[in-house]
């Protein structure tokens, strides 16, 4: 969640009451850049920002390894700006090894189009990076078509104006510049409708991998875009999430609880009963469009996760293993320097407004 006014385009205004079928044989057309402030958007950018996290973080990223080979069928990495969250990214990402990468996003502004209980599609061909233009798998559209019609929507206009997706490419681009993906946002659901969605996606999935013989973690796998707690009572556009007060030992607080959802709820293997803990720690249990613990991906999280469940169980494959790769908030750690490279921050970093920011990977 940001407290600086979003940048999306006009077109998002035109259409922002329609929705967009999935066309095979449309004009090719490149998703533009929604946020060219927090994340990088140039390849100098890109190229200096990594230089500067393997210098700052050259210890945490040591610390944070992984065994030589792993590569994450799954993964869950946060969104917020590269100066705040900047070496979370390549501490999840590096362990992406497959060409092509499903994404469920957060829908932030779903409330703008109406829009719950159907996954968000794009029909866009490809998607701006530093690097030049990433494409859009194929399989998106086998996907879609394949789906059961009230399970899933194309709408350009959300897919355009979220970031959370975004926030992604440029690490994945820079590490494999031929990576292609499949943005996926996740709107209001309940935990039911999210059980059913994530059976159908998984379904499908199992197919469409099966019919062109791709392999999960080696081929296909699944990114989870999501930040942790917002905390704080300044600037949140009115809200009020000091859950336990101000001060530094309601931080600690905070901090510890959010420690405790990623123990709790992702660490070891992974079951139905672990991914609905981890709604019922995040969502108001008689609103699910609101927040219990305002987590931005408690929706994104639960379809991903599922849909992995899902999938291993077609699959018939090993466990799902979680491994809580390293959390960090926006002010525990010292910033990374990008003013200097054309960059900035969409919101304030202080001890009454600070966001978490969970790495996890599944094996």
């Amino acid at each position: 969640m940001r407290t600086a006014v979003s940048i999306f385009l006009f077109f998002a205004f035109m259409l922002a009451s329609g929705t967009l079928p999935a066309r095979a044989d449309a004009a090719p057309s490149t998703r533009a850049l929604a946020d060219t402030v927090g994340f990088a958007h140039r390849a100098w950018q890109m190229d200096s920002v990594m230089a500067r996290i393997r210098s700052l973080n050259r210890d945490d990223l040591a610390r944070t390894e992984q065994p030589e080979g792993t590569a994450w069928r799954a993964a869950i990495c946060p969104h917020d700006d590269y100066a705040y969250a900047g070496w979370l990214y390549p501490a999840v990402l590096r362990n992406i090894k497959a060409k092509t990468v499903i994404i469920f996003g957060v829908a932030h502004k779903a409330w703008r189009y109406d829009l719950e209980n159907r996954l968000v599609f794009d029909s866009f061909s490809s998607w701006r990076g530093p690097y030049g233009k990433v494409t859009v798998s194929p399989l998106r559209d086998e996907i879609i078509n394949r789906l059961p019609a009230d399970t899933a929507v194309v709408h350009d206009p959300m897919q355009s104006e979220e970031y959370s997706v975004e926030a992604m490419i440029p690490f994945l681009q820079h590490q494999n510049r031929d990576v292609e993906i499949i943005s996926i946002l996740v709107p209001f659901m309940d935990f039911e409708r999210m059980q059913t969605v994530s059976q159908h996606l998984a379904k499908v999935l199992f197919a469409v991998m099966k019919k062109h013989d791709l392999r999960w973690g080696k081929d296909v796998a699944i990114l989870i875009s999501s930040d942790a707690v917002h905390y704080g009572e300044e600037a949140w556009g009115g809200h009020n999430f000091a859950y336990f007060g101000t001060g530094s030992r309601a931080n600690e607080l905070a901090e510890a609880h959010d420690r405790e959802i990623i123990s709790q709820c992702f660490q070891s293997e992974l079951t139905k009963q672990k991914i609905a803990r981890f709604y019922s720690h995040t969502t108001n249990p008689d609103n699910f469009k609101e927040s219990k613990w305002s987590w931005c991906g408690r929706y994104a999280i639960p379809v991903g996760l599922l849909t992995a469940l899902d999938l291993q169980r077609l699959e018939k494959s090993d466990p799902l293993s979680g491994v809580p790769i390293a959390y960090a908030t926006s002010i525990s750690q010292p910033h990374l320097k990008v003013d200097d490279l054309g960059m900035g921050e969409t919101a304030i970093a202080t001890e009454r407004h600070w966001v978490g920011y969970p790495a996890v990977g599944f094996r």
